[in-house]
């Protein structure tokens, strides 16, 4: 039982993998499976977050050499920045989460987590292990190497020199977890769930371009080519890999397709010396006691398969699986006899699944699922009952599948009362600053939740009894798509969603607050209300809501009405029901390359009354990689116009009292390449343009202002970092806000990235600051006159401070668009 995490987590990627259409592979596929029924050796690759992996060297590992591979990323990306769609935070991290899913879909891997969250670039591991517990962490990463057994480990990053800190922090922790792993006094507690083991290896990927193009000496190290071509799949390595590096989406990690040969070098840093990784370890059926039978029937099945008639070698693979009986190694028995359920699965044709009548169930729900099943071979293959965990009885059919003729039958049940929402467990509870709070020692280091209903269905298959689990999804007929498969979702009986997670009010005046209710349920009758802190007030106090049928939708109306001074607080929203309470609201998550992923968080939103001063009101502005100042502004009333392409002319930007360039603009919009000097000649003629942070690499123009001015990789990462203002009487510091020590306070996640460290004596460097230990960095926030105009150029985070409601972040960027305003 000691093994249950592992195949629970090995199962559920199977399931992944053939999304509920069983398993269905073509003839080179079956032939690359066969071959790694005879290959026992385990691979585990170790960095710090999604898009770190060398997906190369993961697809190498998984198809060439046929290991269980897999990926553990200390975090799910949480802090990082989103180019496909509005979702931050915890959001991102979901969307990086099932990126890496599919990416491990694609190589044939896959995937581990930590409890460790990204709060953002850190640029030492020191600064790392102040926010991360470093204890937990490790514990984590000594419970994923317990349970998926690697013989060998390879880290994606060194232990010393500059790097990001959590990239660094993953390799201390690795070879830590390393040592630790196969001591019985490290982590007694995990003890109870799984026994200890001992890697016999790891390695340094130190073969990646930047490192080969330094000219450092790879002497000693170990070269393995990465880019051959495996005909049983059709692909070099390099284009699979290309595929999986692809599925990053957002972080426009698209990539083409490589071939010939791909050198990668590794260094040894642990365990017996050798030339290659797994020199001298056994990876056959030899590291097994009695294994020879089985051994025997795989042969068997190798040597008579027939891609024309693959079912031909039913009898020996189910003879090979009756004969694992014989192994006392528990753990290898349980995971070949998964890869030979699996391939009887695929070469009989066999088809099995469960749909839902729904996608979204409340607990007490009524659910019906309907079975499919369909052998398409001439093996004899029964259905003889059905399980389900959540359901007690199980439902005897006892039908024997006639060839290519389906078994449908229905069955219908009632969703436990108690039922769990189906919110990504990472989520459940409240987390601190570094770390997701999980409390159940066995859920750690999954990817994802357990499928809500999963079914077993009991088969015999030419005389053998066999067990497939099968999750229970929803599907319908999309009129361009075709069949969607959707995850099945258990939540509350009523959602309520706010229009924004951050109210913030520059003056006295209320503002409307906009809550869509949904209903999952029928018939739904009760009050809708406003939880808020002391001085705050809502009208009105509540609304009374009718909701006929599940899935209906209604939007109310309430006025929050500040308090007269400053006020940071949160706004609860509550339907009541029966007298039962239920807070939570509902995010959709829906991109064509994952699966569709649903989080119910609660339904707050954060209440910041400010001190505020503005001067001007019409804002242009135009969209980079994404974020959500616009919408900023326009909570402390401004209008924003976001400009396009044929917006920026002369004759049209004059009106602006102001135009704002969202982050990386110069990075991504192609035709700033161009347009840059009618945004300048709007500065020239008394306008003020405000250009946010970009990255030094692929400007489309290194013309990014009307000076000289040079992007560096200078950062402040630490939040709390002082700051000295350059210029106490320059008129950004002194209105119409005056800005004080109290308005660099309660930072979240950096001060600023990119920094300018050369630029023309024009401009007036407005604001110091550094990281512990380094150098004061003075280029965060630039200004210069230009004509009658102003050109501020800042890498101060104002698309994260903005968006999390920091009072001092909205002053001082009021401040910046209000220059040059009467």
């Amino acid at each position: 039982m000691k093994n249950y995490f592992l195949l629970g987590t090995l199962l559920v990627s199977l399931l992944l993998n053939s999304y509920g259409q069983t398993f269905s592979y073509t003839p080179g596929e079956i032939k690359q499976k066969l071959n790694k029924l005879n290959v026992l050796g385990t691979v585990l690759y170790v960095a710090a977050h999604p898009d770190d992996e060398n997906t190369r060297l993961i697809t190498y590992y998984a198809n060439e050499k046929l290991m269980r591979t897999a990926y553990l990323s200390a975090t799910r990306g949480d802090g990082g920045q989103n180019l496909i769609g509005p979702e931050i935070r915890e959001s991102l991290g979901v969307i990086r989460t099932q990126e890496l899913l599919a990416a491990r879909r694609t190589d044939g891997g896959q995937q581990f987590f930590s409890r460790a969250n990204d709060f953002g670039y850190s640029k030492n591991p020191e600064e790392t292990f102040t926010i991360w517990d470093r204890d937990d962490v490790l514990a984590d990463f000594v419970w994923v190497f317990r349970n998926f057994k690697p013989d060998v480990v390879i880290t994606r990053f060194g232990t010393e020199g500059r790097n990001h800190g959590h990239h660094t922090a993953s390799a201390i922790l690795a070879r830590e977890a390393f040592e630790l792993a196969g001591d019985s006094t490290a982590y007694p507690d995990q003890l109870s769930y799984v026994d200890t083991w001992q890697p016999e290896k790891i390695f340094w990927n130190t073969g990646w371009w930047w490192f080969r193009s330094s000219g450092a000496d790879t002497t000693g190290m170990t070269q393995i080519n990465m880019g051959e071509y495996n005909p049983l799949v059709g692909a070099s390595y390099g284009e699979i890999a290309a595929r999986s590096r692809s599925m990053h989406k957002s972080q426009g990690f698209g990539s083409s397709g490589s071939r010939g040969d791909q050198m990668e070098f590794l260094e040894q840093w642990g365990g017996s010396r050798t030339k290659r990784p797994f020199d001298n370890i056994d990876t056959s059926w030899e590291r097994v006691e009695n294994s020879e039978e089985v051994q025997f029937y795989i042969n068997k099945a190798i040597e008579e398969f027939d891609p024309e008639k693959p079912w031909q070698i039913a009898e020996s693979l189910v003879l090979a699986r009756k004969s694992l009986d014989n192994l006392k190694d528990d753990f290898w028995k349980e995971v070949k006899n998964k890869e030979l359920e699996e391939l009887i699965v695929a070469i009989t044709g066999l088809y099995v699944s469960f749909s839902s009548n729904a996608d979204f169930y409340t607990p007490g729900d009524s659910i019906k699922i309907s079975l499919e099943a369909v052998n398409r071979s001439p093996v004899d293959i029964s259905v003889d009952k059905v399980a389900f965990k959540t359901w007690v009885n199980p439902v005897e059919l006892n039908t024997k599948l006639l060839k290519n003729k389906p078994l449908v039958t229905e069955m219908n049940f009632q969703v436990p009362p108690g039922k769990a929402y189906s919110s990504p467990y990472w989520l459940n509870e409240p987390s601190k600053l570094g770390m997701y709070t999980v409390n159940a020692q066995e859920m750690i280091g999954k990817p994802e939740n357990d499928f809500p209903f999963k079914g077993t269905v009991s088969l015999d298959v030419g005389g053998e009894k066999m067990d497939i689990n099968v999750p229970v999804l929803y599907r319908r007929t999309d009129p361009v798509k075709g069949e969607v498969v959707t995850p099945v979702s258990v939540g509350p009986p009523i959602m309520m969603n706010v229009n924004s997670n951050v109210l913030v009010f520059g003056d006295d005046m209320p503002k409307a607050v906009e809550v869509r209710v949904i209903a999952g349920d029928n018939d739904l009758n009760g009050e809708l209300k406003l939880n808020l802190p002391a001085k705050w007030k809502a009208q009105p106090e509540q609304i009374a809501f009718s909701l006929e049928r599940k899935g209906e939708e209604q939007v109310f109306l309430f006025e929050v009405v500040p308090p007269k001074k400053s006020s940071i607080g949160k706004l609860n929203v509550e339907a009541e029901i029966a007298g039962k309470t239920y807070s939570k609201g509902r995010i959709l998550i829906e991109y064509d390359h994952i699966p569709r992923q649903v989080v119910y968080p609660d339904s707050e939103v954060k209440l910041v009354k400010l001190d505020l001063e503005k001067k001007g009101n019409l804002i242009g502005y135009i969209d980079g990689a994404g974020d959500a100042i616009p919408e900023n502004l326009e909570q402390v009333g401004y209008t924003v116009e976001r400009l396009q392409k044929d917006d920026v002319i002369s004759s049209n930007l004059s009106r602006f009292d102001a135009i704002v360039l969202g982050v990386r603009a110069f990075n991504t919009v192609d035709w700033l390449a161009y347009k840059n000097e009618q945004l300048f000649d709007y500065v020239e003629n008394g306008g003020t343009l405000v250009v946010q942070y970009n990255t030094n690499r692929r400007l489309v123009t290194q013309k990014i202002a009307p000076y000289d001015l040079e992007i560096s990789r200078d950062r402040v990462t630490v939040e709390q970092a002082p700051v000295q203002v350059l210029l106490p009487d320059h008129e950004v510091m002194t209105g119409p806000n005056k800005i004080t020590e109290d308005d660099f306070e309660g930072w979240v996640q950096e001060r600023g990235l990119y920094f300018p460290d050369k630029w023309s004596d024009d401009f007036k460097p407005i604001l110091g600051s550094n990281d512990p230990g380094e150098t004061q960095k003075n280029g965060g926030l630039l200004v210069a006159q230009y004509g009658e105009g102003y050109y501020i150029y800042s890498g101060y985070s104002w698309f994260r401070e903005l968006p999390a409601g920091i009072p001092g972040a909205y002053r001082i960027f009021v401040n910046l668009i209000s220059l040059g305003n009467d």
